[in-house]
């Protein structure tokens, strides 16, 4: 497939109650890895890009690196791949447009793109959000690439305390409409976990919905019976994958002497 056949088979996966399942990834060799574990599409997430070149998140690794790996995935893995761009390194509409471009450029058929003020506070207003959505729509169809904008609301992630999250769903879903109508195709909702609350998102939601395996997340079998259209792991694969590292090379050294 050339990279547009790719953006529209990307598309395709996300259907209501069938959910396309992305395990995250970080770089060429796990994108081999999760490809060759019989994933449908691949996925990077930004704090396991960072993290796994030393940097924090929140666009702490420079746009340039993200482009980079990028271009390492789609060399080795003829997947689609959805990239993780936080807020697109601009708080404008035409520099993030700018900045996605570049992604697409990379090989890049899909991205996921947050509302929330990266090194600031709070959430962009929703009508510069849809704006910023608009306009990395215009970029990508002037590269004929049907571009899967994934457009992320932080509202429930911002928000720890989940017993607040149902006096969040009403913003939520407003914010929902507005990126659908700005050229968004799926709504994301990561630290959301309540099934009536994520039943009652998807049921509004003219967008298939993401929801992030989380801490309480429900499994695969009930997020499909409540309608989710896609499913992601964030940064739990690059934690757990750092945690083995770091048990197996700390039983090697003890077993060297040198524990």
């Amino acid at each position: 497939m050339n990279q547009a056949e790719k953006a529209r088979a990307f598309g395709a996966l996300h259907r209501k109650g069938n959910p396309v399942v992305l395990y995250n990834i970080w770089d060429a060799g796990t994108a081999k890895a999760v490809a060759d574990a019989g994933a449908k599409a691949l996925a990077t997430g930004s704090w396991s890009v960072a993290a796994a070149q030393g940097y924090g998140d929140g666009e702490k690794i420079p746009l340039e690196a993200v482009v980079a790996v990028t271009r390492q995935i789609t060399a080795v893995s003829d997947l689609p791949l959805s990239v993780d761009v936080e807020g697109a390194y601009s708080t404008e509409p035409a520099g993030a447009a700018a900045n996605v471009a570049k992604l697409i450029d990379a090989g890049a058929v899909g991205i996921n793109f947050e509302d929330r003020v990266v090194g600031g506070s709070g959430l962009h207003a929703v009508e510069k959000q849809a704006a910023r959505i608009r306009a990395i729509r215009d970029a990508a169809e002037g590269r004929g690439i049907a571009l899967f904008i994934n457009a992320r609301t932080d509202l429930f992630l911002a928000e720890s305390d989940q017993s607040k999250h149902a006096g969040l769903v009403d913003e939520a879903i407003e914010r929902g409409r507005a990126y659908a109508a700005a050229g968004g195709n799926g709504f994301f909702v990561p630290g959301l976990v309540d099934e009536g609350l994520i039943d009652r998102i998807c049921r509004t939601s003219a967008l298939p919905v993401n929801i992030m395996m989380w801490p309480g997340t429900p499994d695969l079998k009930t997020l499909a019976k409540l309608g989710v259209g896609r499913v992601s792991y964030g940064p739990g694969p690059y934690r757990a994958m750092m945690e083995k590292l770091k048990q197996d090379a700390t039983a090697v050294f003890a077993a060297a002497g040198f524990a």
